[in-house]
């Protein structure tokens, strides 16, 4: 099936799940590069957390984002810039969430933000080459490289200390889901040569990848980065949420069309559903 076939199923997967028939596994963007995963048994991840960001339709509806979350088992981070840790702590306060990133951060986000240190430990906080197993075993957590930068707001500081705290080294995830899909999110990253073994260790179903240019990777570089790490699906996050990044992923699609890989669309607030590996005929 070509590129546009593949493009026109999962158009159809997304009219289908407005029907309400149910799935294994479901993928949630909530805009800029936050997202949520459900898996077959009902655990629920958030990675990189920032729900109130301006392009999430409820915070244009002037609602609360957080204010129905009642189930979140673990929190992601990729890195410690403010777009990206978001409302982690708000999140873990209300629902007990486990904190998934590199030990520094996980530190620093202790000590100058709160987040609860008891809901952090060596089976959750990591680093890069490493892999965890949550969720009773049905997910694995593989922390992958990332070139950009990682610092955190230090909410304390005096006039003459640094605002900026160390968050450690900016990192990606692969998600590895028992009866389920394999999830790459790529934090902030710009291309680097060596994705070529994340796509041979893990080639994943579908690359969760950032296009915003500027402080991360253009389009053209993103969708190289999508067949670099052989996913079979690339959808594009960290754009539109800012003037200064990409407003919108015409070129990133039209790259990755160039390049053989599967473009799967989401609007900020929308959900994919997979059964397996693979996409569900109709589900939400």
């Amino acid at each position: 099936m070509n590129v546009w076939g593949r493009a026109l199923l999962l158009a159809m997967g997304l009219l289908l799940m407005a029907a309400g028939a149910g799935a294994e596994t479901t993928l949630t963007w909530h805009g800029h590069a936050a997202f949520q995963i459900v898996t077959p048994n009902g655990a629920v991840l958030l990675i990189d957390p920032w729900l109130t960001n301006p392009v999430n339709p409820k915070v244009k509806n002037k609602k609360d984002p957080l204010a129905d979350l009642k189930k979140v088992d673990y929190i992601l981070i990729t890195h410690g810039h403010f777009d990206h840790v978001g409302d982690a702590v708000a999140i873990a306060k209300k629902t007990g969430a486990r904190l998934v990133t590199n030990f520094e951060l996980g530190t620093n986000l202790s000590k100058l933000q709160g987040y609860p240190k008891s809901q952090m430990g060596f089976d959750t906080l990591m680093n890069i080459g490493g892999e965890i197993t949550i969720a009773n075993g049905e997910v694995v957590v593989a922390m992958t490289p990332a070139i950009h930068s990682s610092g955190m707001a230090n909410p304390n500081a005096k006039e003459s200390e640094p605002e900026v705290a160390f968050g450690g080294s900016p990192a990606g995830f692969v998600v590895i889901i028992r009866n389920g899909p394999t999830i790459y999110h790529t934090g902030d990253t710009a291309y680097f040569r060596d994705m070529e073994m994340i796509g041979e260790q893990y080639a994943p179903d579908v690359a969760l990848v950032n296009i915003g240019g500027h402080f991360g990777m253009e389009p053209s570089m993103a969708a190289r980065a999508a067949a670099t790490v052989k996913a079979k699906y690339a959808v594009p996050h960290h754009y539109g949420t800012f003037p200064v990044l990409t407003q919108e992923p015409k070129s990133f699609s039209e790259e990755l069309t160039k390049r053989g890989v599967g473009y799967a669309y989401m609007d900020p607030g929308t959900t994919l559903a997979f059964e397996g590996k693979n996409f569900a005929p109709g589900a939400k």
